[in-house]
């Protein structure tokens, strides 16, 4: 029940977990091609209990007014688990289950488990929020740097929104849903069938980000990777578009990417 690293293979791939890094997936290699932005704050980290900005650190949970940390001042970003320690559950040679306890500066108890499985020709991530005790709002979304560039012609970007966020000058979502507009972007967009973003390393790798959910953020702003972050909620959704962990019902989610090479 260590957080030591964890790697698992299929095939041609291999998968770093890092429970002692906020549950994030370090590196992902297919025929030894690393796919994720290295370092310590990139892989692909998951977004739990919120996923991207609440504004001002303020959600209303049932009558109280909680304040989060503003570790995007003027707002917190990304939830509490990316920066806690997990715990391995469970291992094998290419499933691995980790659980994060929610804690301080979160006002609720509650676990998070990610089952991470990977297959010769895709991975699935798969994570949940389960209360002991209190009802509370939550998210849950995934936060992938994908590099640019493999060492080709840079990544495009191919996906067919319903809609886009409008994005107000705070980076919050306004409340208006606009057509989508050409990137660059750090947007959020509706998909109502479910999140569906192909990657394509052109002469090289395709890979797809799909999940069930209908929200995906895109941001693209940075020289080094692009991000496809599908997620339960837009951005200030506890406030906008809270989903209600309860006893009974915990929020589950899960993301599959899948590729194919070129």
């Amino acid at each position: 029940m260590s957080n030591e690293d964890i790697t698992l293979t299929a095939g041609d791939a291999e998968v770093i977990v890092r429970p002692g890094n906020g549950g994030r997936i370090g590196g992902l290699r297919i025929g030894g091609t690393e796919l994720l932005r290295q370092g310590p704050k990139f892989g692909c980290f998951p977004m739990v209990p919120w996923c991207g900005r609440i504004r001002d650190g303020r959600f209303l949970d049932g009558g109280t007014v909680r304040q989060m940390p503003l570790n995007s001042p003027p707002h917190a970003i990304h939830g509490t688990a990316r920066d806690g320690a997990w715990r391995t559950a469970r291992v094998t040679e290419n499933e691995a289950v980790i659980t994060h306890e929610l804690t301080d500066p979160w006002p609720h108890s509650g676990r998070v488990t990610q089952v991470v499985t990977l297959a010769e020709d895709s991975l699935t991530l798969t994570m949940s929020v389960e209360t002991y005790e209190d009802s509370y709002p939550a998210q849950i979304g995934w936060h992938p740097w994908f590099r640019r560039n493999l060492g080709g012609a840079d990544v495009t970007l191919d996906f067919k929104p319903a809609w886009q966020e409008e994005r107000g000058a705070d980076h919050l979502p306004t409340g208006n849903r606009i057509d989508p507009a050409p990137g660059p972007w750090d947007d959020c967009f509706g998909m109502p069938g479910g999140a569906d973003v192909t990657l394509t390393w052109p002469e090289q790798l395709e890979l797809t980000v799909a999940s069930r959910e209908e929200w995906v953020v895109v941001y693209d702003e940075q020289a080094e990777a692009v991000c496809v972050e599908p997620q339960t909620g837009p951005p200030n959704g506890l406030n906008t578009m809270p989903r209600l962990v309860t006893p009974l019902e915990p929020l589950e989610a899960a993301t599959t990417w899948s590729w194919r090479r070129l």
